[in-house]
């Protein structure tokens, strides 16, 4: 099993700093809530107002290191939400050269290349602490002075990418008014990353009242989704019309909520970019067909530090700092979420084929190019094998065969990859990990009697020289309205931001995209998608089939692995509820 070691950058796009936006603790922002009376800040226009910082739950420290979250303590004096709450616990600088990849793929002229570079350069991130559990709260519908309480609004709850390793809900690209002026309240959370959030171990499974460990951050999900339930309504949010989005590991997140029974009824609706966890297959202790188990990542992590056969006291006892620094790339693979019986009773894949989820619309997908980002730090074309080589057909063939007995052969003549593996193995890097995830959710989803709504994203940057393509994260800015126009941005950017803020917003607060004259979006019916583009020459609108063939192919990797799982865990059941590809 290979995890690409760049795939948890994709979130961080480009952070360029905010440009002139003037922010200041607002009186007409003073609200009671039940924690406290709190001030939040204006914006530029004075009608959204953001609440900064807010904590959801208790510092995770001490004791609360490795355990489930408890809520934040209760305040009297009035709370100052004005800065945004640390960055959790994550690696300092794994850029490598990926951040150059990025600028410079977008095309543009040397001189906006350096800018760019110096600004990004120039920022300092916010603190980086064990202490991070806030989220914040963007919204325009507090009630002027002395009028009633309006009605309340659907709210949308961002979960941040980074490959449960880094990233952090303040990131600038999350932070802006497009969505709240649409008729949302906006919510970004932080949850405990790598180490911190998703360690297993069975020293620590001993001082857990349910007898497990890890999946960390999925129970800071959680409980800022029950802080949601109980205090959005103060800031004019609907607790009873919540839509949970994320891009990347945000979407893995978005799944690992729908198949964890700790969440239900927190959530009503299921927006997913760019990902989904029903590749992620490990096991708190033992084999999980290929995965790293949860406890064998957390002797190794012990090992590390030195402590052979520790107790959690003494695991409690290591500086953040030192924990985070001696982490390694093999040991982040194991940091995801794993099967313990409690928070997830079955990995995400099989819940979703036996229907042991929280059921809810969905709207998922993907972008066209989303291994040109990775691919040149990790060149697999599969997700399922680590070794395969650029060769002749009959050797990619034998190579393939070992996760694709059926598909392999088509698979290399799809893909082209006898005669040009980087580009086809880029291609197919992108549809392995995103499009067969996506849209395998997506149908369960139906498949269990809800609505699924899939989208293909194809828009490239306007440059002719631009070579990224629809690159991972890159739909981010135009769902937020946060665009950097540096970049290059055309007037088919502009509309199609416009679209698909109007889509996710619709989605939001009915369950379906569709309305306001927008182009219609059929439901997936296990076909169709809207396909979402700009630059291309083509037009945004309902397609069938998209990538189909490569999509039927790809999926028996997935299936077998499914299989495989499914078998180990119920050696005695009669059939495996995995079903082949429609």
């Amino acid at each position: 099993m290979t995890y690409f070691k760049t795939i948890f950058l994709g979130a961080s796009l480009i952070a360029l700093a905010a440009c002139g936006t003037k922010e200041k603790l607002a009186n007409e922002a003073i609200i009671t809530t039940p924690q406290g009376p709190v001030q939040g800040i204006s914006t530029e226009d004075d009608t959204i107002y953001n609440f900064k910082g807010l904590p959801f739950a208790a510092p995770p420290v001490g004791d609360l290191r490795w355990a489930a979250p408890i809520p934040a303590a209760k305040w009297t004096e009035t709370y100052a939400a004005d800065t945004f709450g640390n960055r959790c616990m994550q690696p300092g600088n794994v850029e490598g050269g990926f951040m150059d990849r990025l600028i410079e793929g977008h095309g543009l002229s040397g001189f906006k290349t350096f800018l760019i570079k110096r600004a990004i350069a120039a920022q300092k991130p916010t603190p980086m602490s064990e202490d991070c559990l806030y989220l914040n709260v963007r919204t325009g519908n507090l009630p002027a002075e002395g009028q009633e309480n309006k009605p309340p609004q659907p709210v949308m709850v961002w979960i941040h990418g980074g490959g449960h390793q880094f990233g952090a809900g303040d990131f600038n690209y999350y932070q802006n008014n497009a969505l709240p002026k649409k008729g949302v309240v906006l919510v970004t959370i932080n949850y405990r990353l790598g180490a911190m959030g998703y360690m297993a171990h069975p020293a620590l499974s001993e001082t857990d009242p349910n007898g497990v460990s890890g999946n960390y951050g999925t129970q800071d999900q959680i409980a800022a989704l029950k802080w949601v339930k109980d205090n959005i309504s103060a800031y004019g949010g609907d607790p009873n019309n919540v839509t949970i989005f994320g891009e990347s590991a945000g979407s893995w997140s978005v799944t690992e909520l729908m198949a964890s029974p700790l969440a239900k009824g927190l959530f009503h609706k299921a927006i997913g970019e760019s990902g989904s966890s029903s590749y992620h297959m490990g096991q708190m202790d033992g084999e999980g067909v290929g995965w790293p188990s949860g406890y064998a990542t957390g002797v190794k992590v012990a090992d590390a530090l030195g402590l052979t056969s520790p107790t959690a006291q003494e695991l409690r006892a290591v500086p953040a700092q030192k924990l985070q620094d001696i982490v390694t790339e093999e040991m982040s693979e194991g940091f995801h979420h794993i099967r313990d019986g409690y928070v997830f009773p079955e990995n995400v894949g099989l819940a979703f084929a036996k229907g042991k989820y929280n059921k809810v619309p969905m709207l998922f997908g993907y972008n066209a190019d989303e291994g040109t980002l990775f691919f040149p730090n990790d060149p697999q074309p599969t997700v399922w094998l680590s070794d395969v080589m650029p060769g002749d057909k009959a050797a990619l063939t034998a190579k393939l065969s070992e996760a694709y007995p059926e598909n392999a052969a088509s698979l290399v003549d799809i893909y082209n990859l006898d005669t040009d593996f980087t580009a086809g193995g880029t291609q197919m890097m992108g549809d392995d990990i995103f499009g067969v995830n996506v849209r395998y959710v997506a149908r369960q989803n139906e498949a269990h009697g809800e609505n699924s709504f899939l989208y293909f994203f194809s828009r490239v940057p306007p440059s002719e020289k631009q070579t990224l393509g629809a690159f991972h994260a890159a739909e981010i800015p135009f769902v937020f309205g946060s665009y950097e126009p540096i970049l290059g941005q055309s007037e088919g950017d502009e509309a199609l931001a416009e679209l698909m803020q109007n889509y996710w917003v619709n989605f939001a607060k009915n369950g379906n995209p569709n309305g306001d004259s927008l182009p219609g979006w059929p439901q997936h019916k296990g076909e169709n998608w809207m396909h979402l583009t700009a630059n291309t020459g083509g037009a945004s609108e309902a397609q069938t089939a998209i990538r189909r063939n490569k999509l039927d192919s790809l999926e028996e990797g997935l299936a077998l692995k499914l299989k495989a799982l499914d078998a180990s865990q119920n050696p005695t059941a009669a059939a495996s509820a995995i079903a082949a590809p429609q």
